[in-house]
């Protein structure tokens, strides 16, 4: 696998399925878009093409630096999504109060793993 570790396939296989999923189940996220966030389902679309493009460029070590400041401000871009299902959690009922509560800090382990490989 060249210079690929098993934490950087890890990576890249959780923003590419992620990314999928935007597209597979876009009705899971509507619920989380703040309502200030003008056209939700075509920044649901663009997130998950986002999620799937930087999942990709993380396996190139020539990309890899570029894809992980890119994981870096997607993670700074969806966060106000993740706080606002936190503060609203009767808009996704079919997931736990703690799983929405626990994303929110979760964003910044994701940020330094992320961060590792810049």
């Amino acid at each position: 696998m060249g210079d690929w570790t098993w934490g950087l396939v890890a990576m890249a296989s959780l923003y590419g399925v992620g990314g999928v999923m935007h597209f597979l189940k876009p009705g899971f996220y509507r619920p989380m878009m703040p309502p200030y966030i003008p056209m939700p389902d075509l920044m649901i679309g663009l997130s998950g093409i986002a999620e799937i493009g930087l999942g990709l460029l993380l396996l190139p070590s020539a990309t890899r630096p570029f894809a992980a400041w890119g994981v870096i401000a997607l993670l700074f871009a969806v966060w106000p999504a993740n706080i606002h299902a936190a503060l609203h959690p009767e808009t996704m009922p079919k997931v736990s109060s703690v799983a929405l509560w626990v994303r929110v800090p979760l964003q910044l382990p994701l940020m330094y793993w992320a961060y590792r490989y810049t």
